[in-house]
């Protein structure tokens, strides 16, 4: 019997690094596709085992056979930046309230891990984005 490459579905997830379990988000998602959620599970945490507790975003493309294959991206930026500023959440105003701050140094780092899965053409480009999202979630970036 061939192996169908036919695409059933590309199902976008957020789990914690090497922390993936069948409760949601993960069996709700994935088990509508027939996808062997064990199977998953063992896959996404040996492939995130060294982003141990840290938000991965992951991409899982389900095929006719019920094969599947997982696309990995980078953390998403508030993420990356709250934990550079050290605080655990971001401001509920962000406009009026500060909750931490990072350096240019570390903007351009997070903007480096990241310039792969943003619309930017540079790292400078990549480092503003970086910054508005500082910004929006109540972030001061100095120099």
């Amino acid at each position: 019997m061939a192996k169908s490459k036919e695409v059933v579905a590309k199902v976008k997830l957020q789990c914690p690094g090497g922390q993936a379990t069948a409760a949601p988000p993960v069996g709700p998602a994935l088990s509508p596709h027939g996808v062997n959620i064990g199977q998953f599970i063992q896959e996404f945490n040996s492939k995130t085992a060294d982003a141990q507790g840290i938000i991965t975003p992951c991409i899982v493309t389900v095929y006719g056979d019920r094969r599947f294959e997982i696309t990995l991206k980078s953390p998403p930026a508030s993420v990356l930046l709250k934990q550079a500023a050290g605080v655990a959440a971001g401001a509920a105003t962000p406009g009026k309230e500060m909750v931490g701050t990072v350096t240019r140094a570390q903007v351009r780092e997070i903007a480096q891990k990241k310039i792969k899965d943003l619309n930017a053409d540079n790292v400078d480009h990549a480092m503003r984005i970086i910054e508005g999202t500082a910004r929006s979630i109540g972030i001061t970036v100095t120099d």
